[in-house]
């Protein structure tokens, strides 16, 4: 059996922990290879699969496919079900999440007006800038030069912003109200 994935996660988390990819010459170390072809090898496999890539400067750096996650099954938030251990095609959470890269931008989440809407303080929206948006999506919006996420809705021909939680009331704005951009999913994440 192919040792290459156990192998790319340890160069995977050796890049989540030191910001930068290895060396050529020090991949062996971290991998435990001890010779020089068998390194040559797995990145020679590693590129023909598109987990690495080389730079014009023939340094090596994370490829299209590097940040890829194993996904496996499903699992249900209500009963329990059988266990299936099967895998499905990995995917890359920033394929998954961003569709237009150069007009997607991260923003932290205050506050708790959306929390009907499973959006919670310290949450990433993934929001993506200068999209069409429409009654009912979920947008970050300017409103009277303040910065709010909610609902756009349309009220007798008016466009307003709803919460997602009963403590808060719809706005309406009294002058301005831009649209930065929809939300396109949102990050949680529960422990470090």
């Amino acid at each position: 059996m192919s040792k290459d994935p156990a192998y790319l996660a340890l160069l995977q988390d050796y890049y989540a922990d030191q910001g930068v990819f290895p060396p050529y010459s020090a991949i062996g170390q971290i991998l435990g290879l001890r010779s020089k072809s068998s390194v040559a090898a797995f990145v020679g496999r590693m590129r023909a699969t598109g987990y690495l890539e080389a730079t014009e400067d023939r340094r090596l750096k994370p490829g299209a496919r590097f940040f890829e996650r194993t996904r496996r099954g499903t699992v249900r938030a209500g009963h329990p079900q059988n266990a299936e251990d099967s895998y499905l095609d990995p995917v890359s959470l920033d394929r998954y999440l961003v569709g237009a890269p150069s007009r997607t931008v991260l923003i932290e989440v205050k506050g708790d007006s959306m929390s009907g809407a499973g959006i919670l303080p310290g949450d990433l929206a993934v929001v993506e800038r200068d999209g069409p948006a429409g009654n009912g999506d979920l947008v970050v919006a300017l409103v009277d030069g303040e910065f709010t996420l909610k609902h756009l809705a349309q009220t007798d021909g008016l466009y307003v912003l709803m919460p997602a939680n009963p403590d808060y009331p719809v706005i309406r704005p009294e002058g301005t109200l831009e649209i930065y951009g929809i939300v396109r999913g949102i990050v949680r994440k529960y422990s470090k």
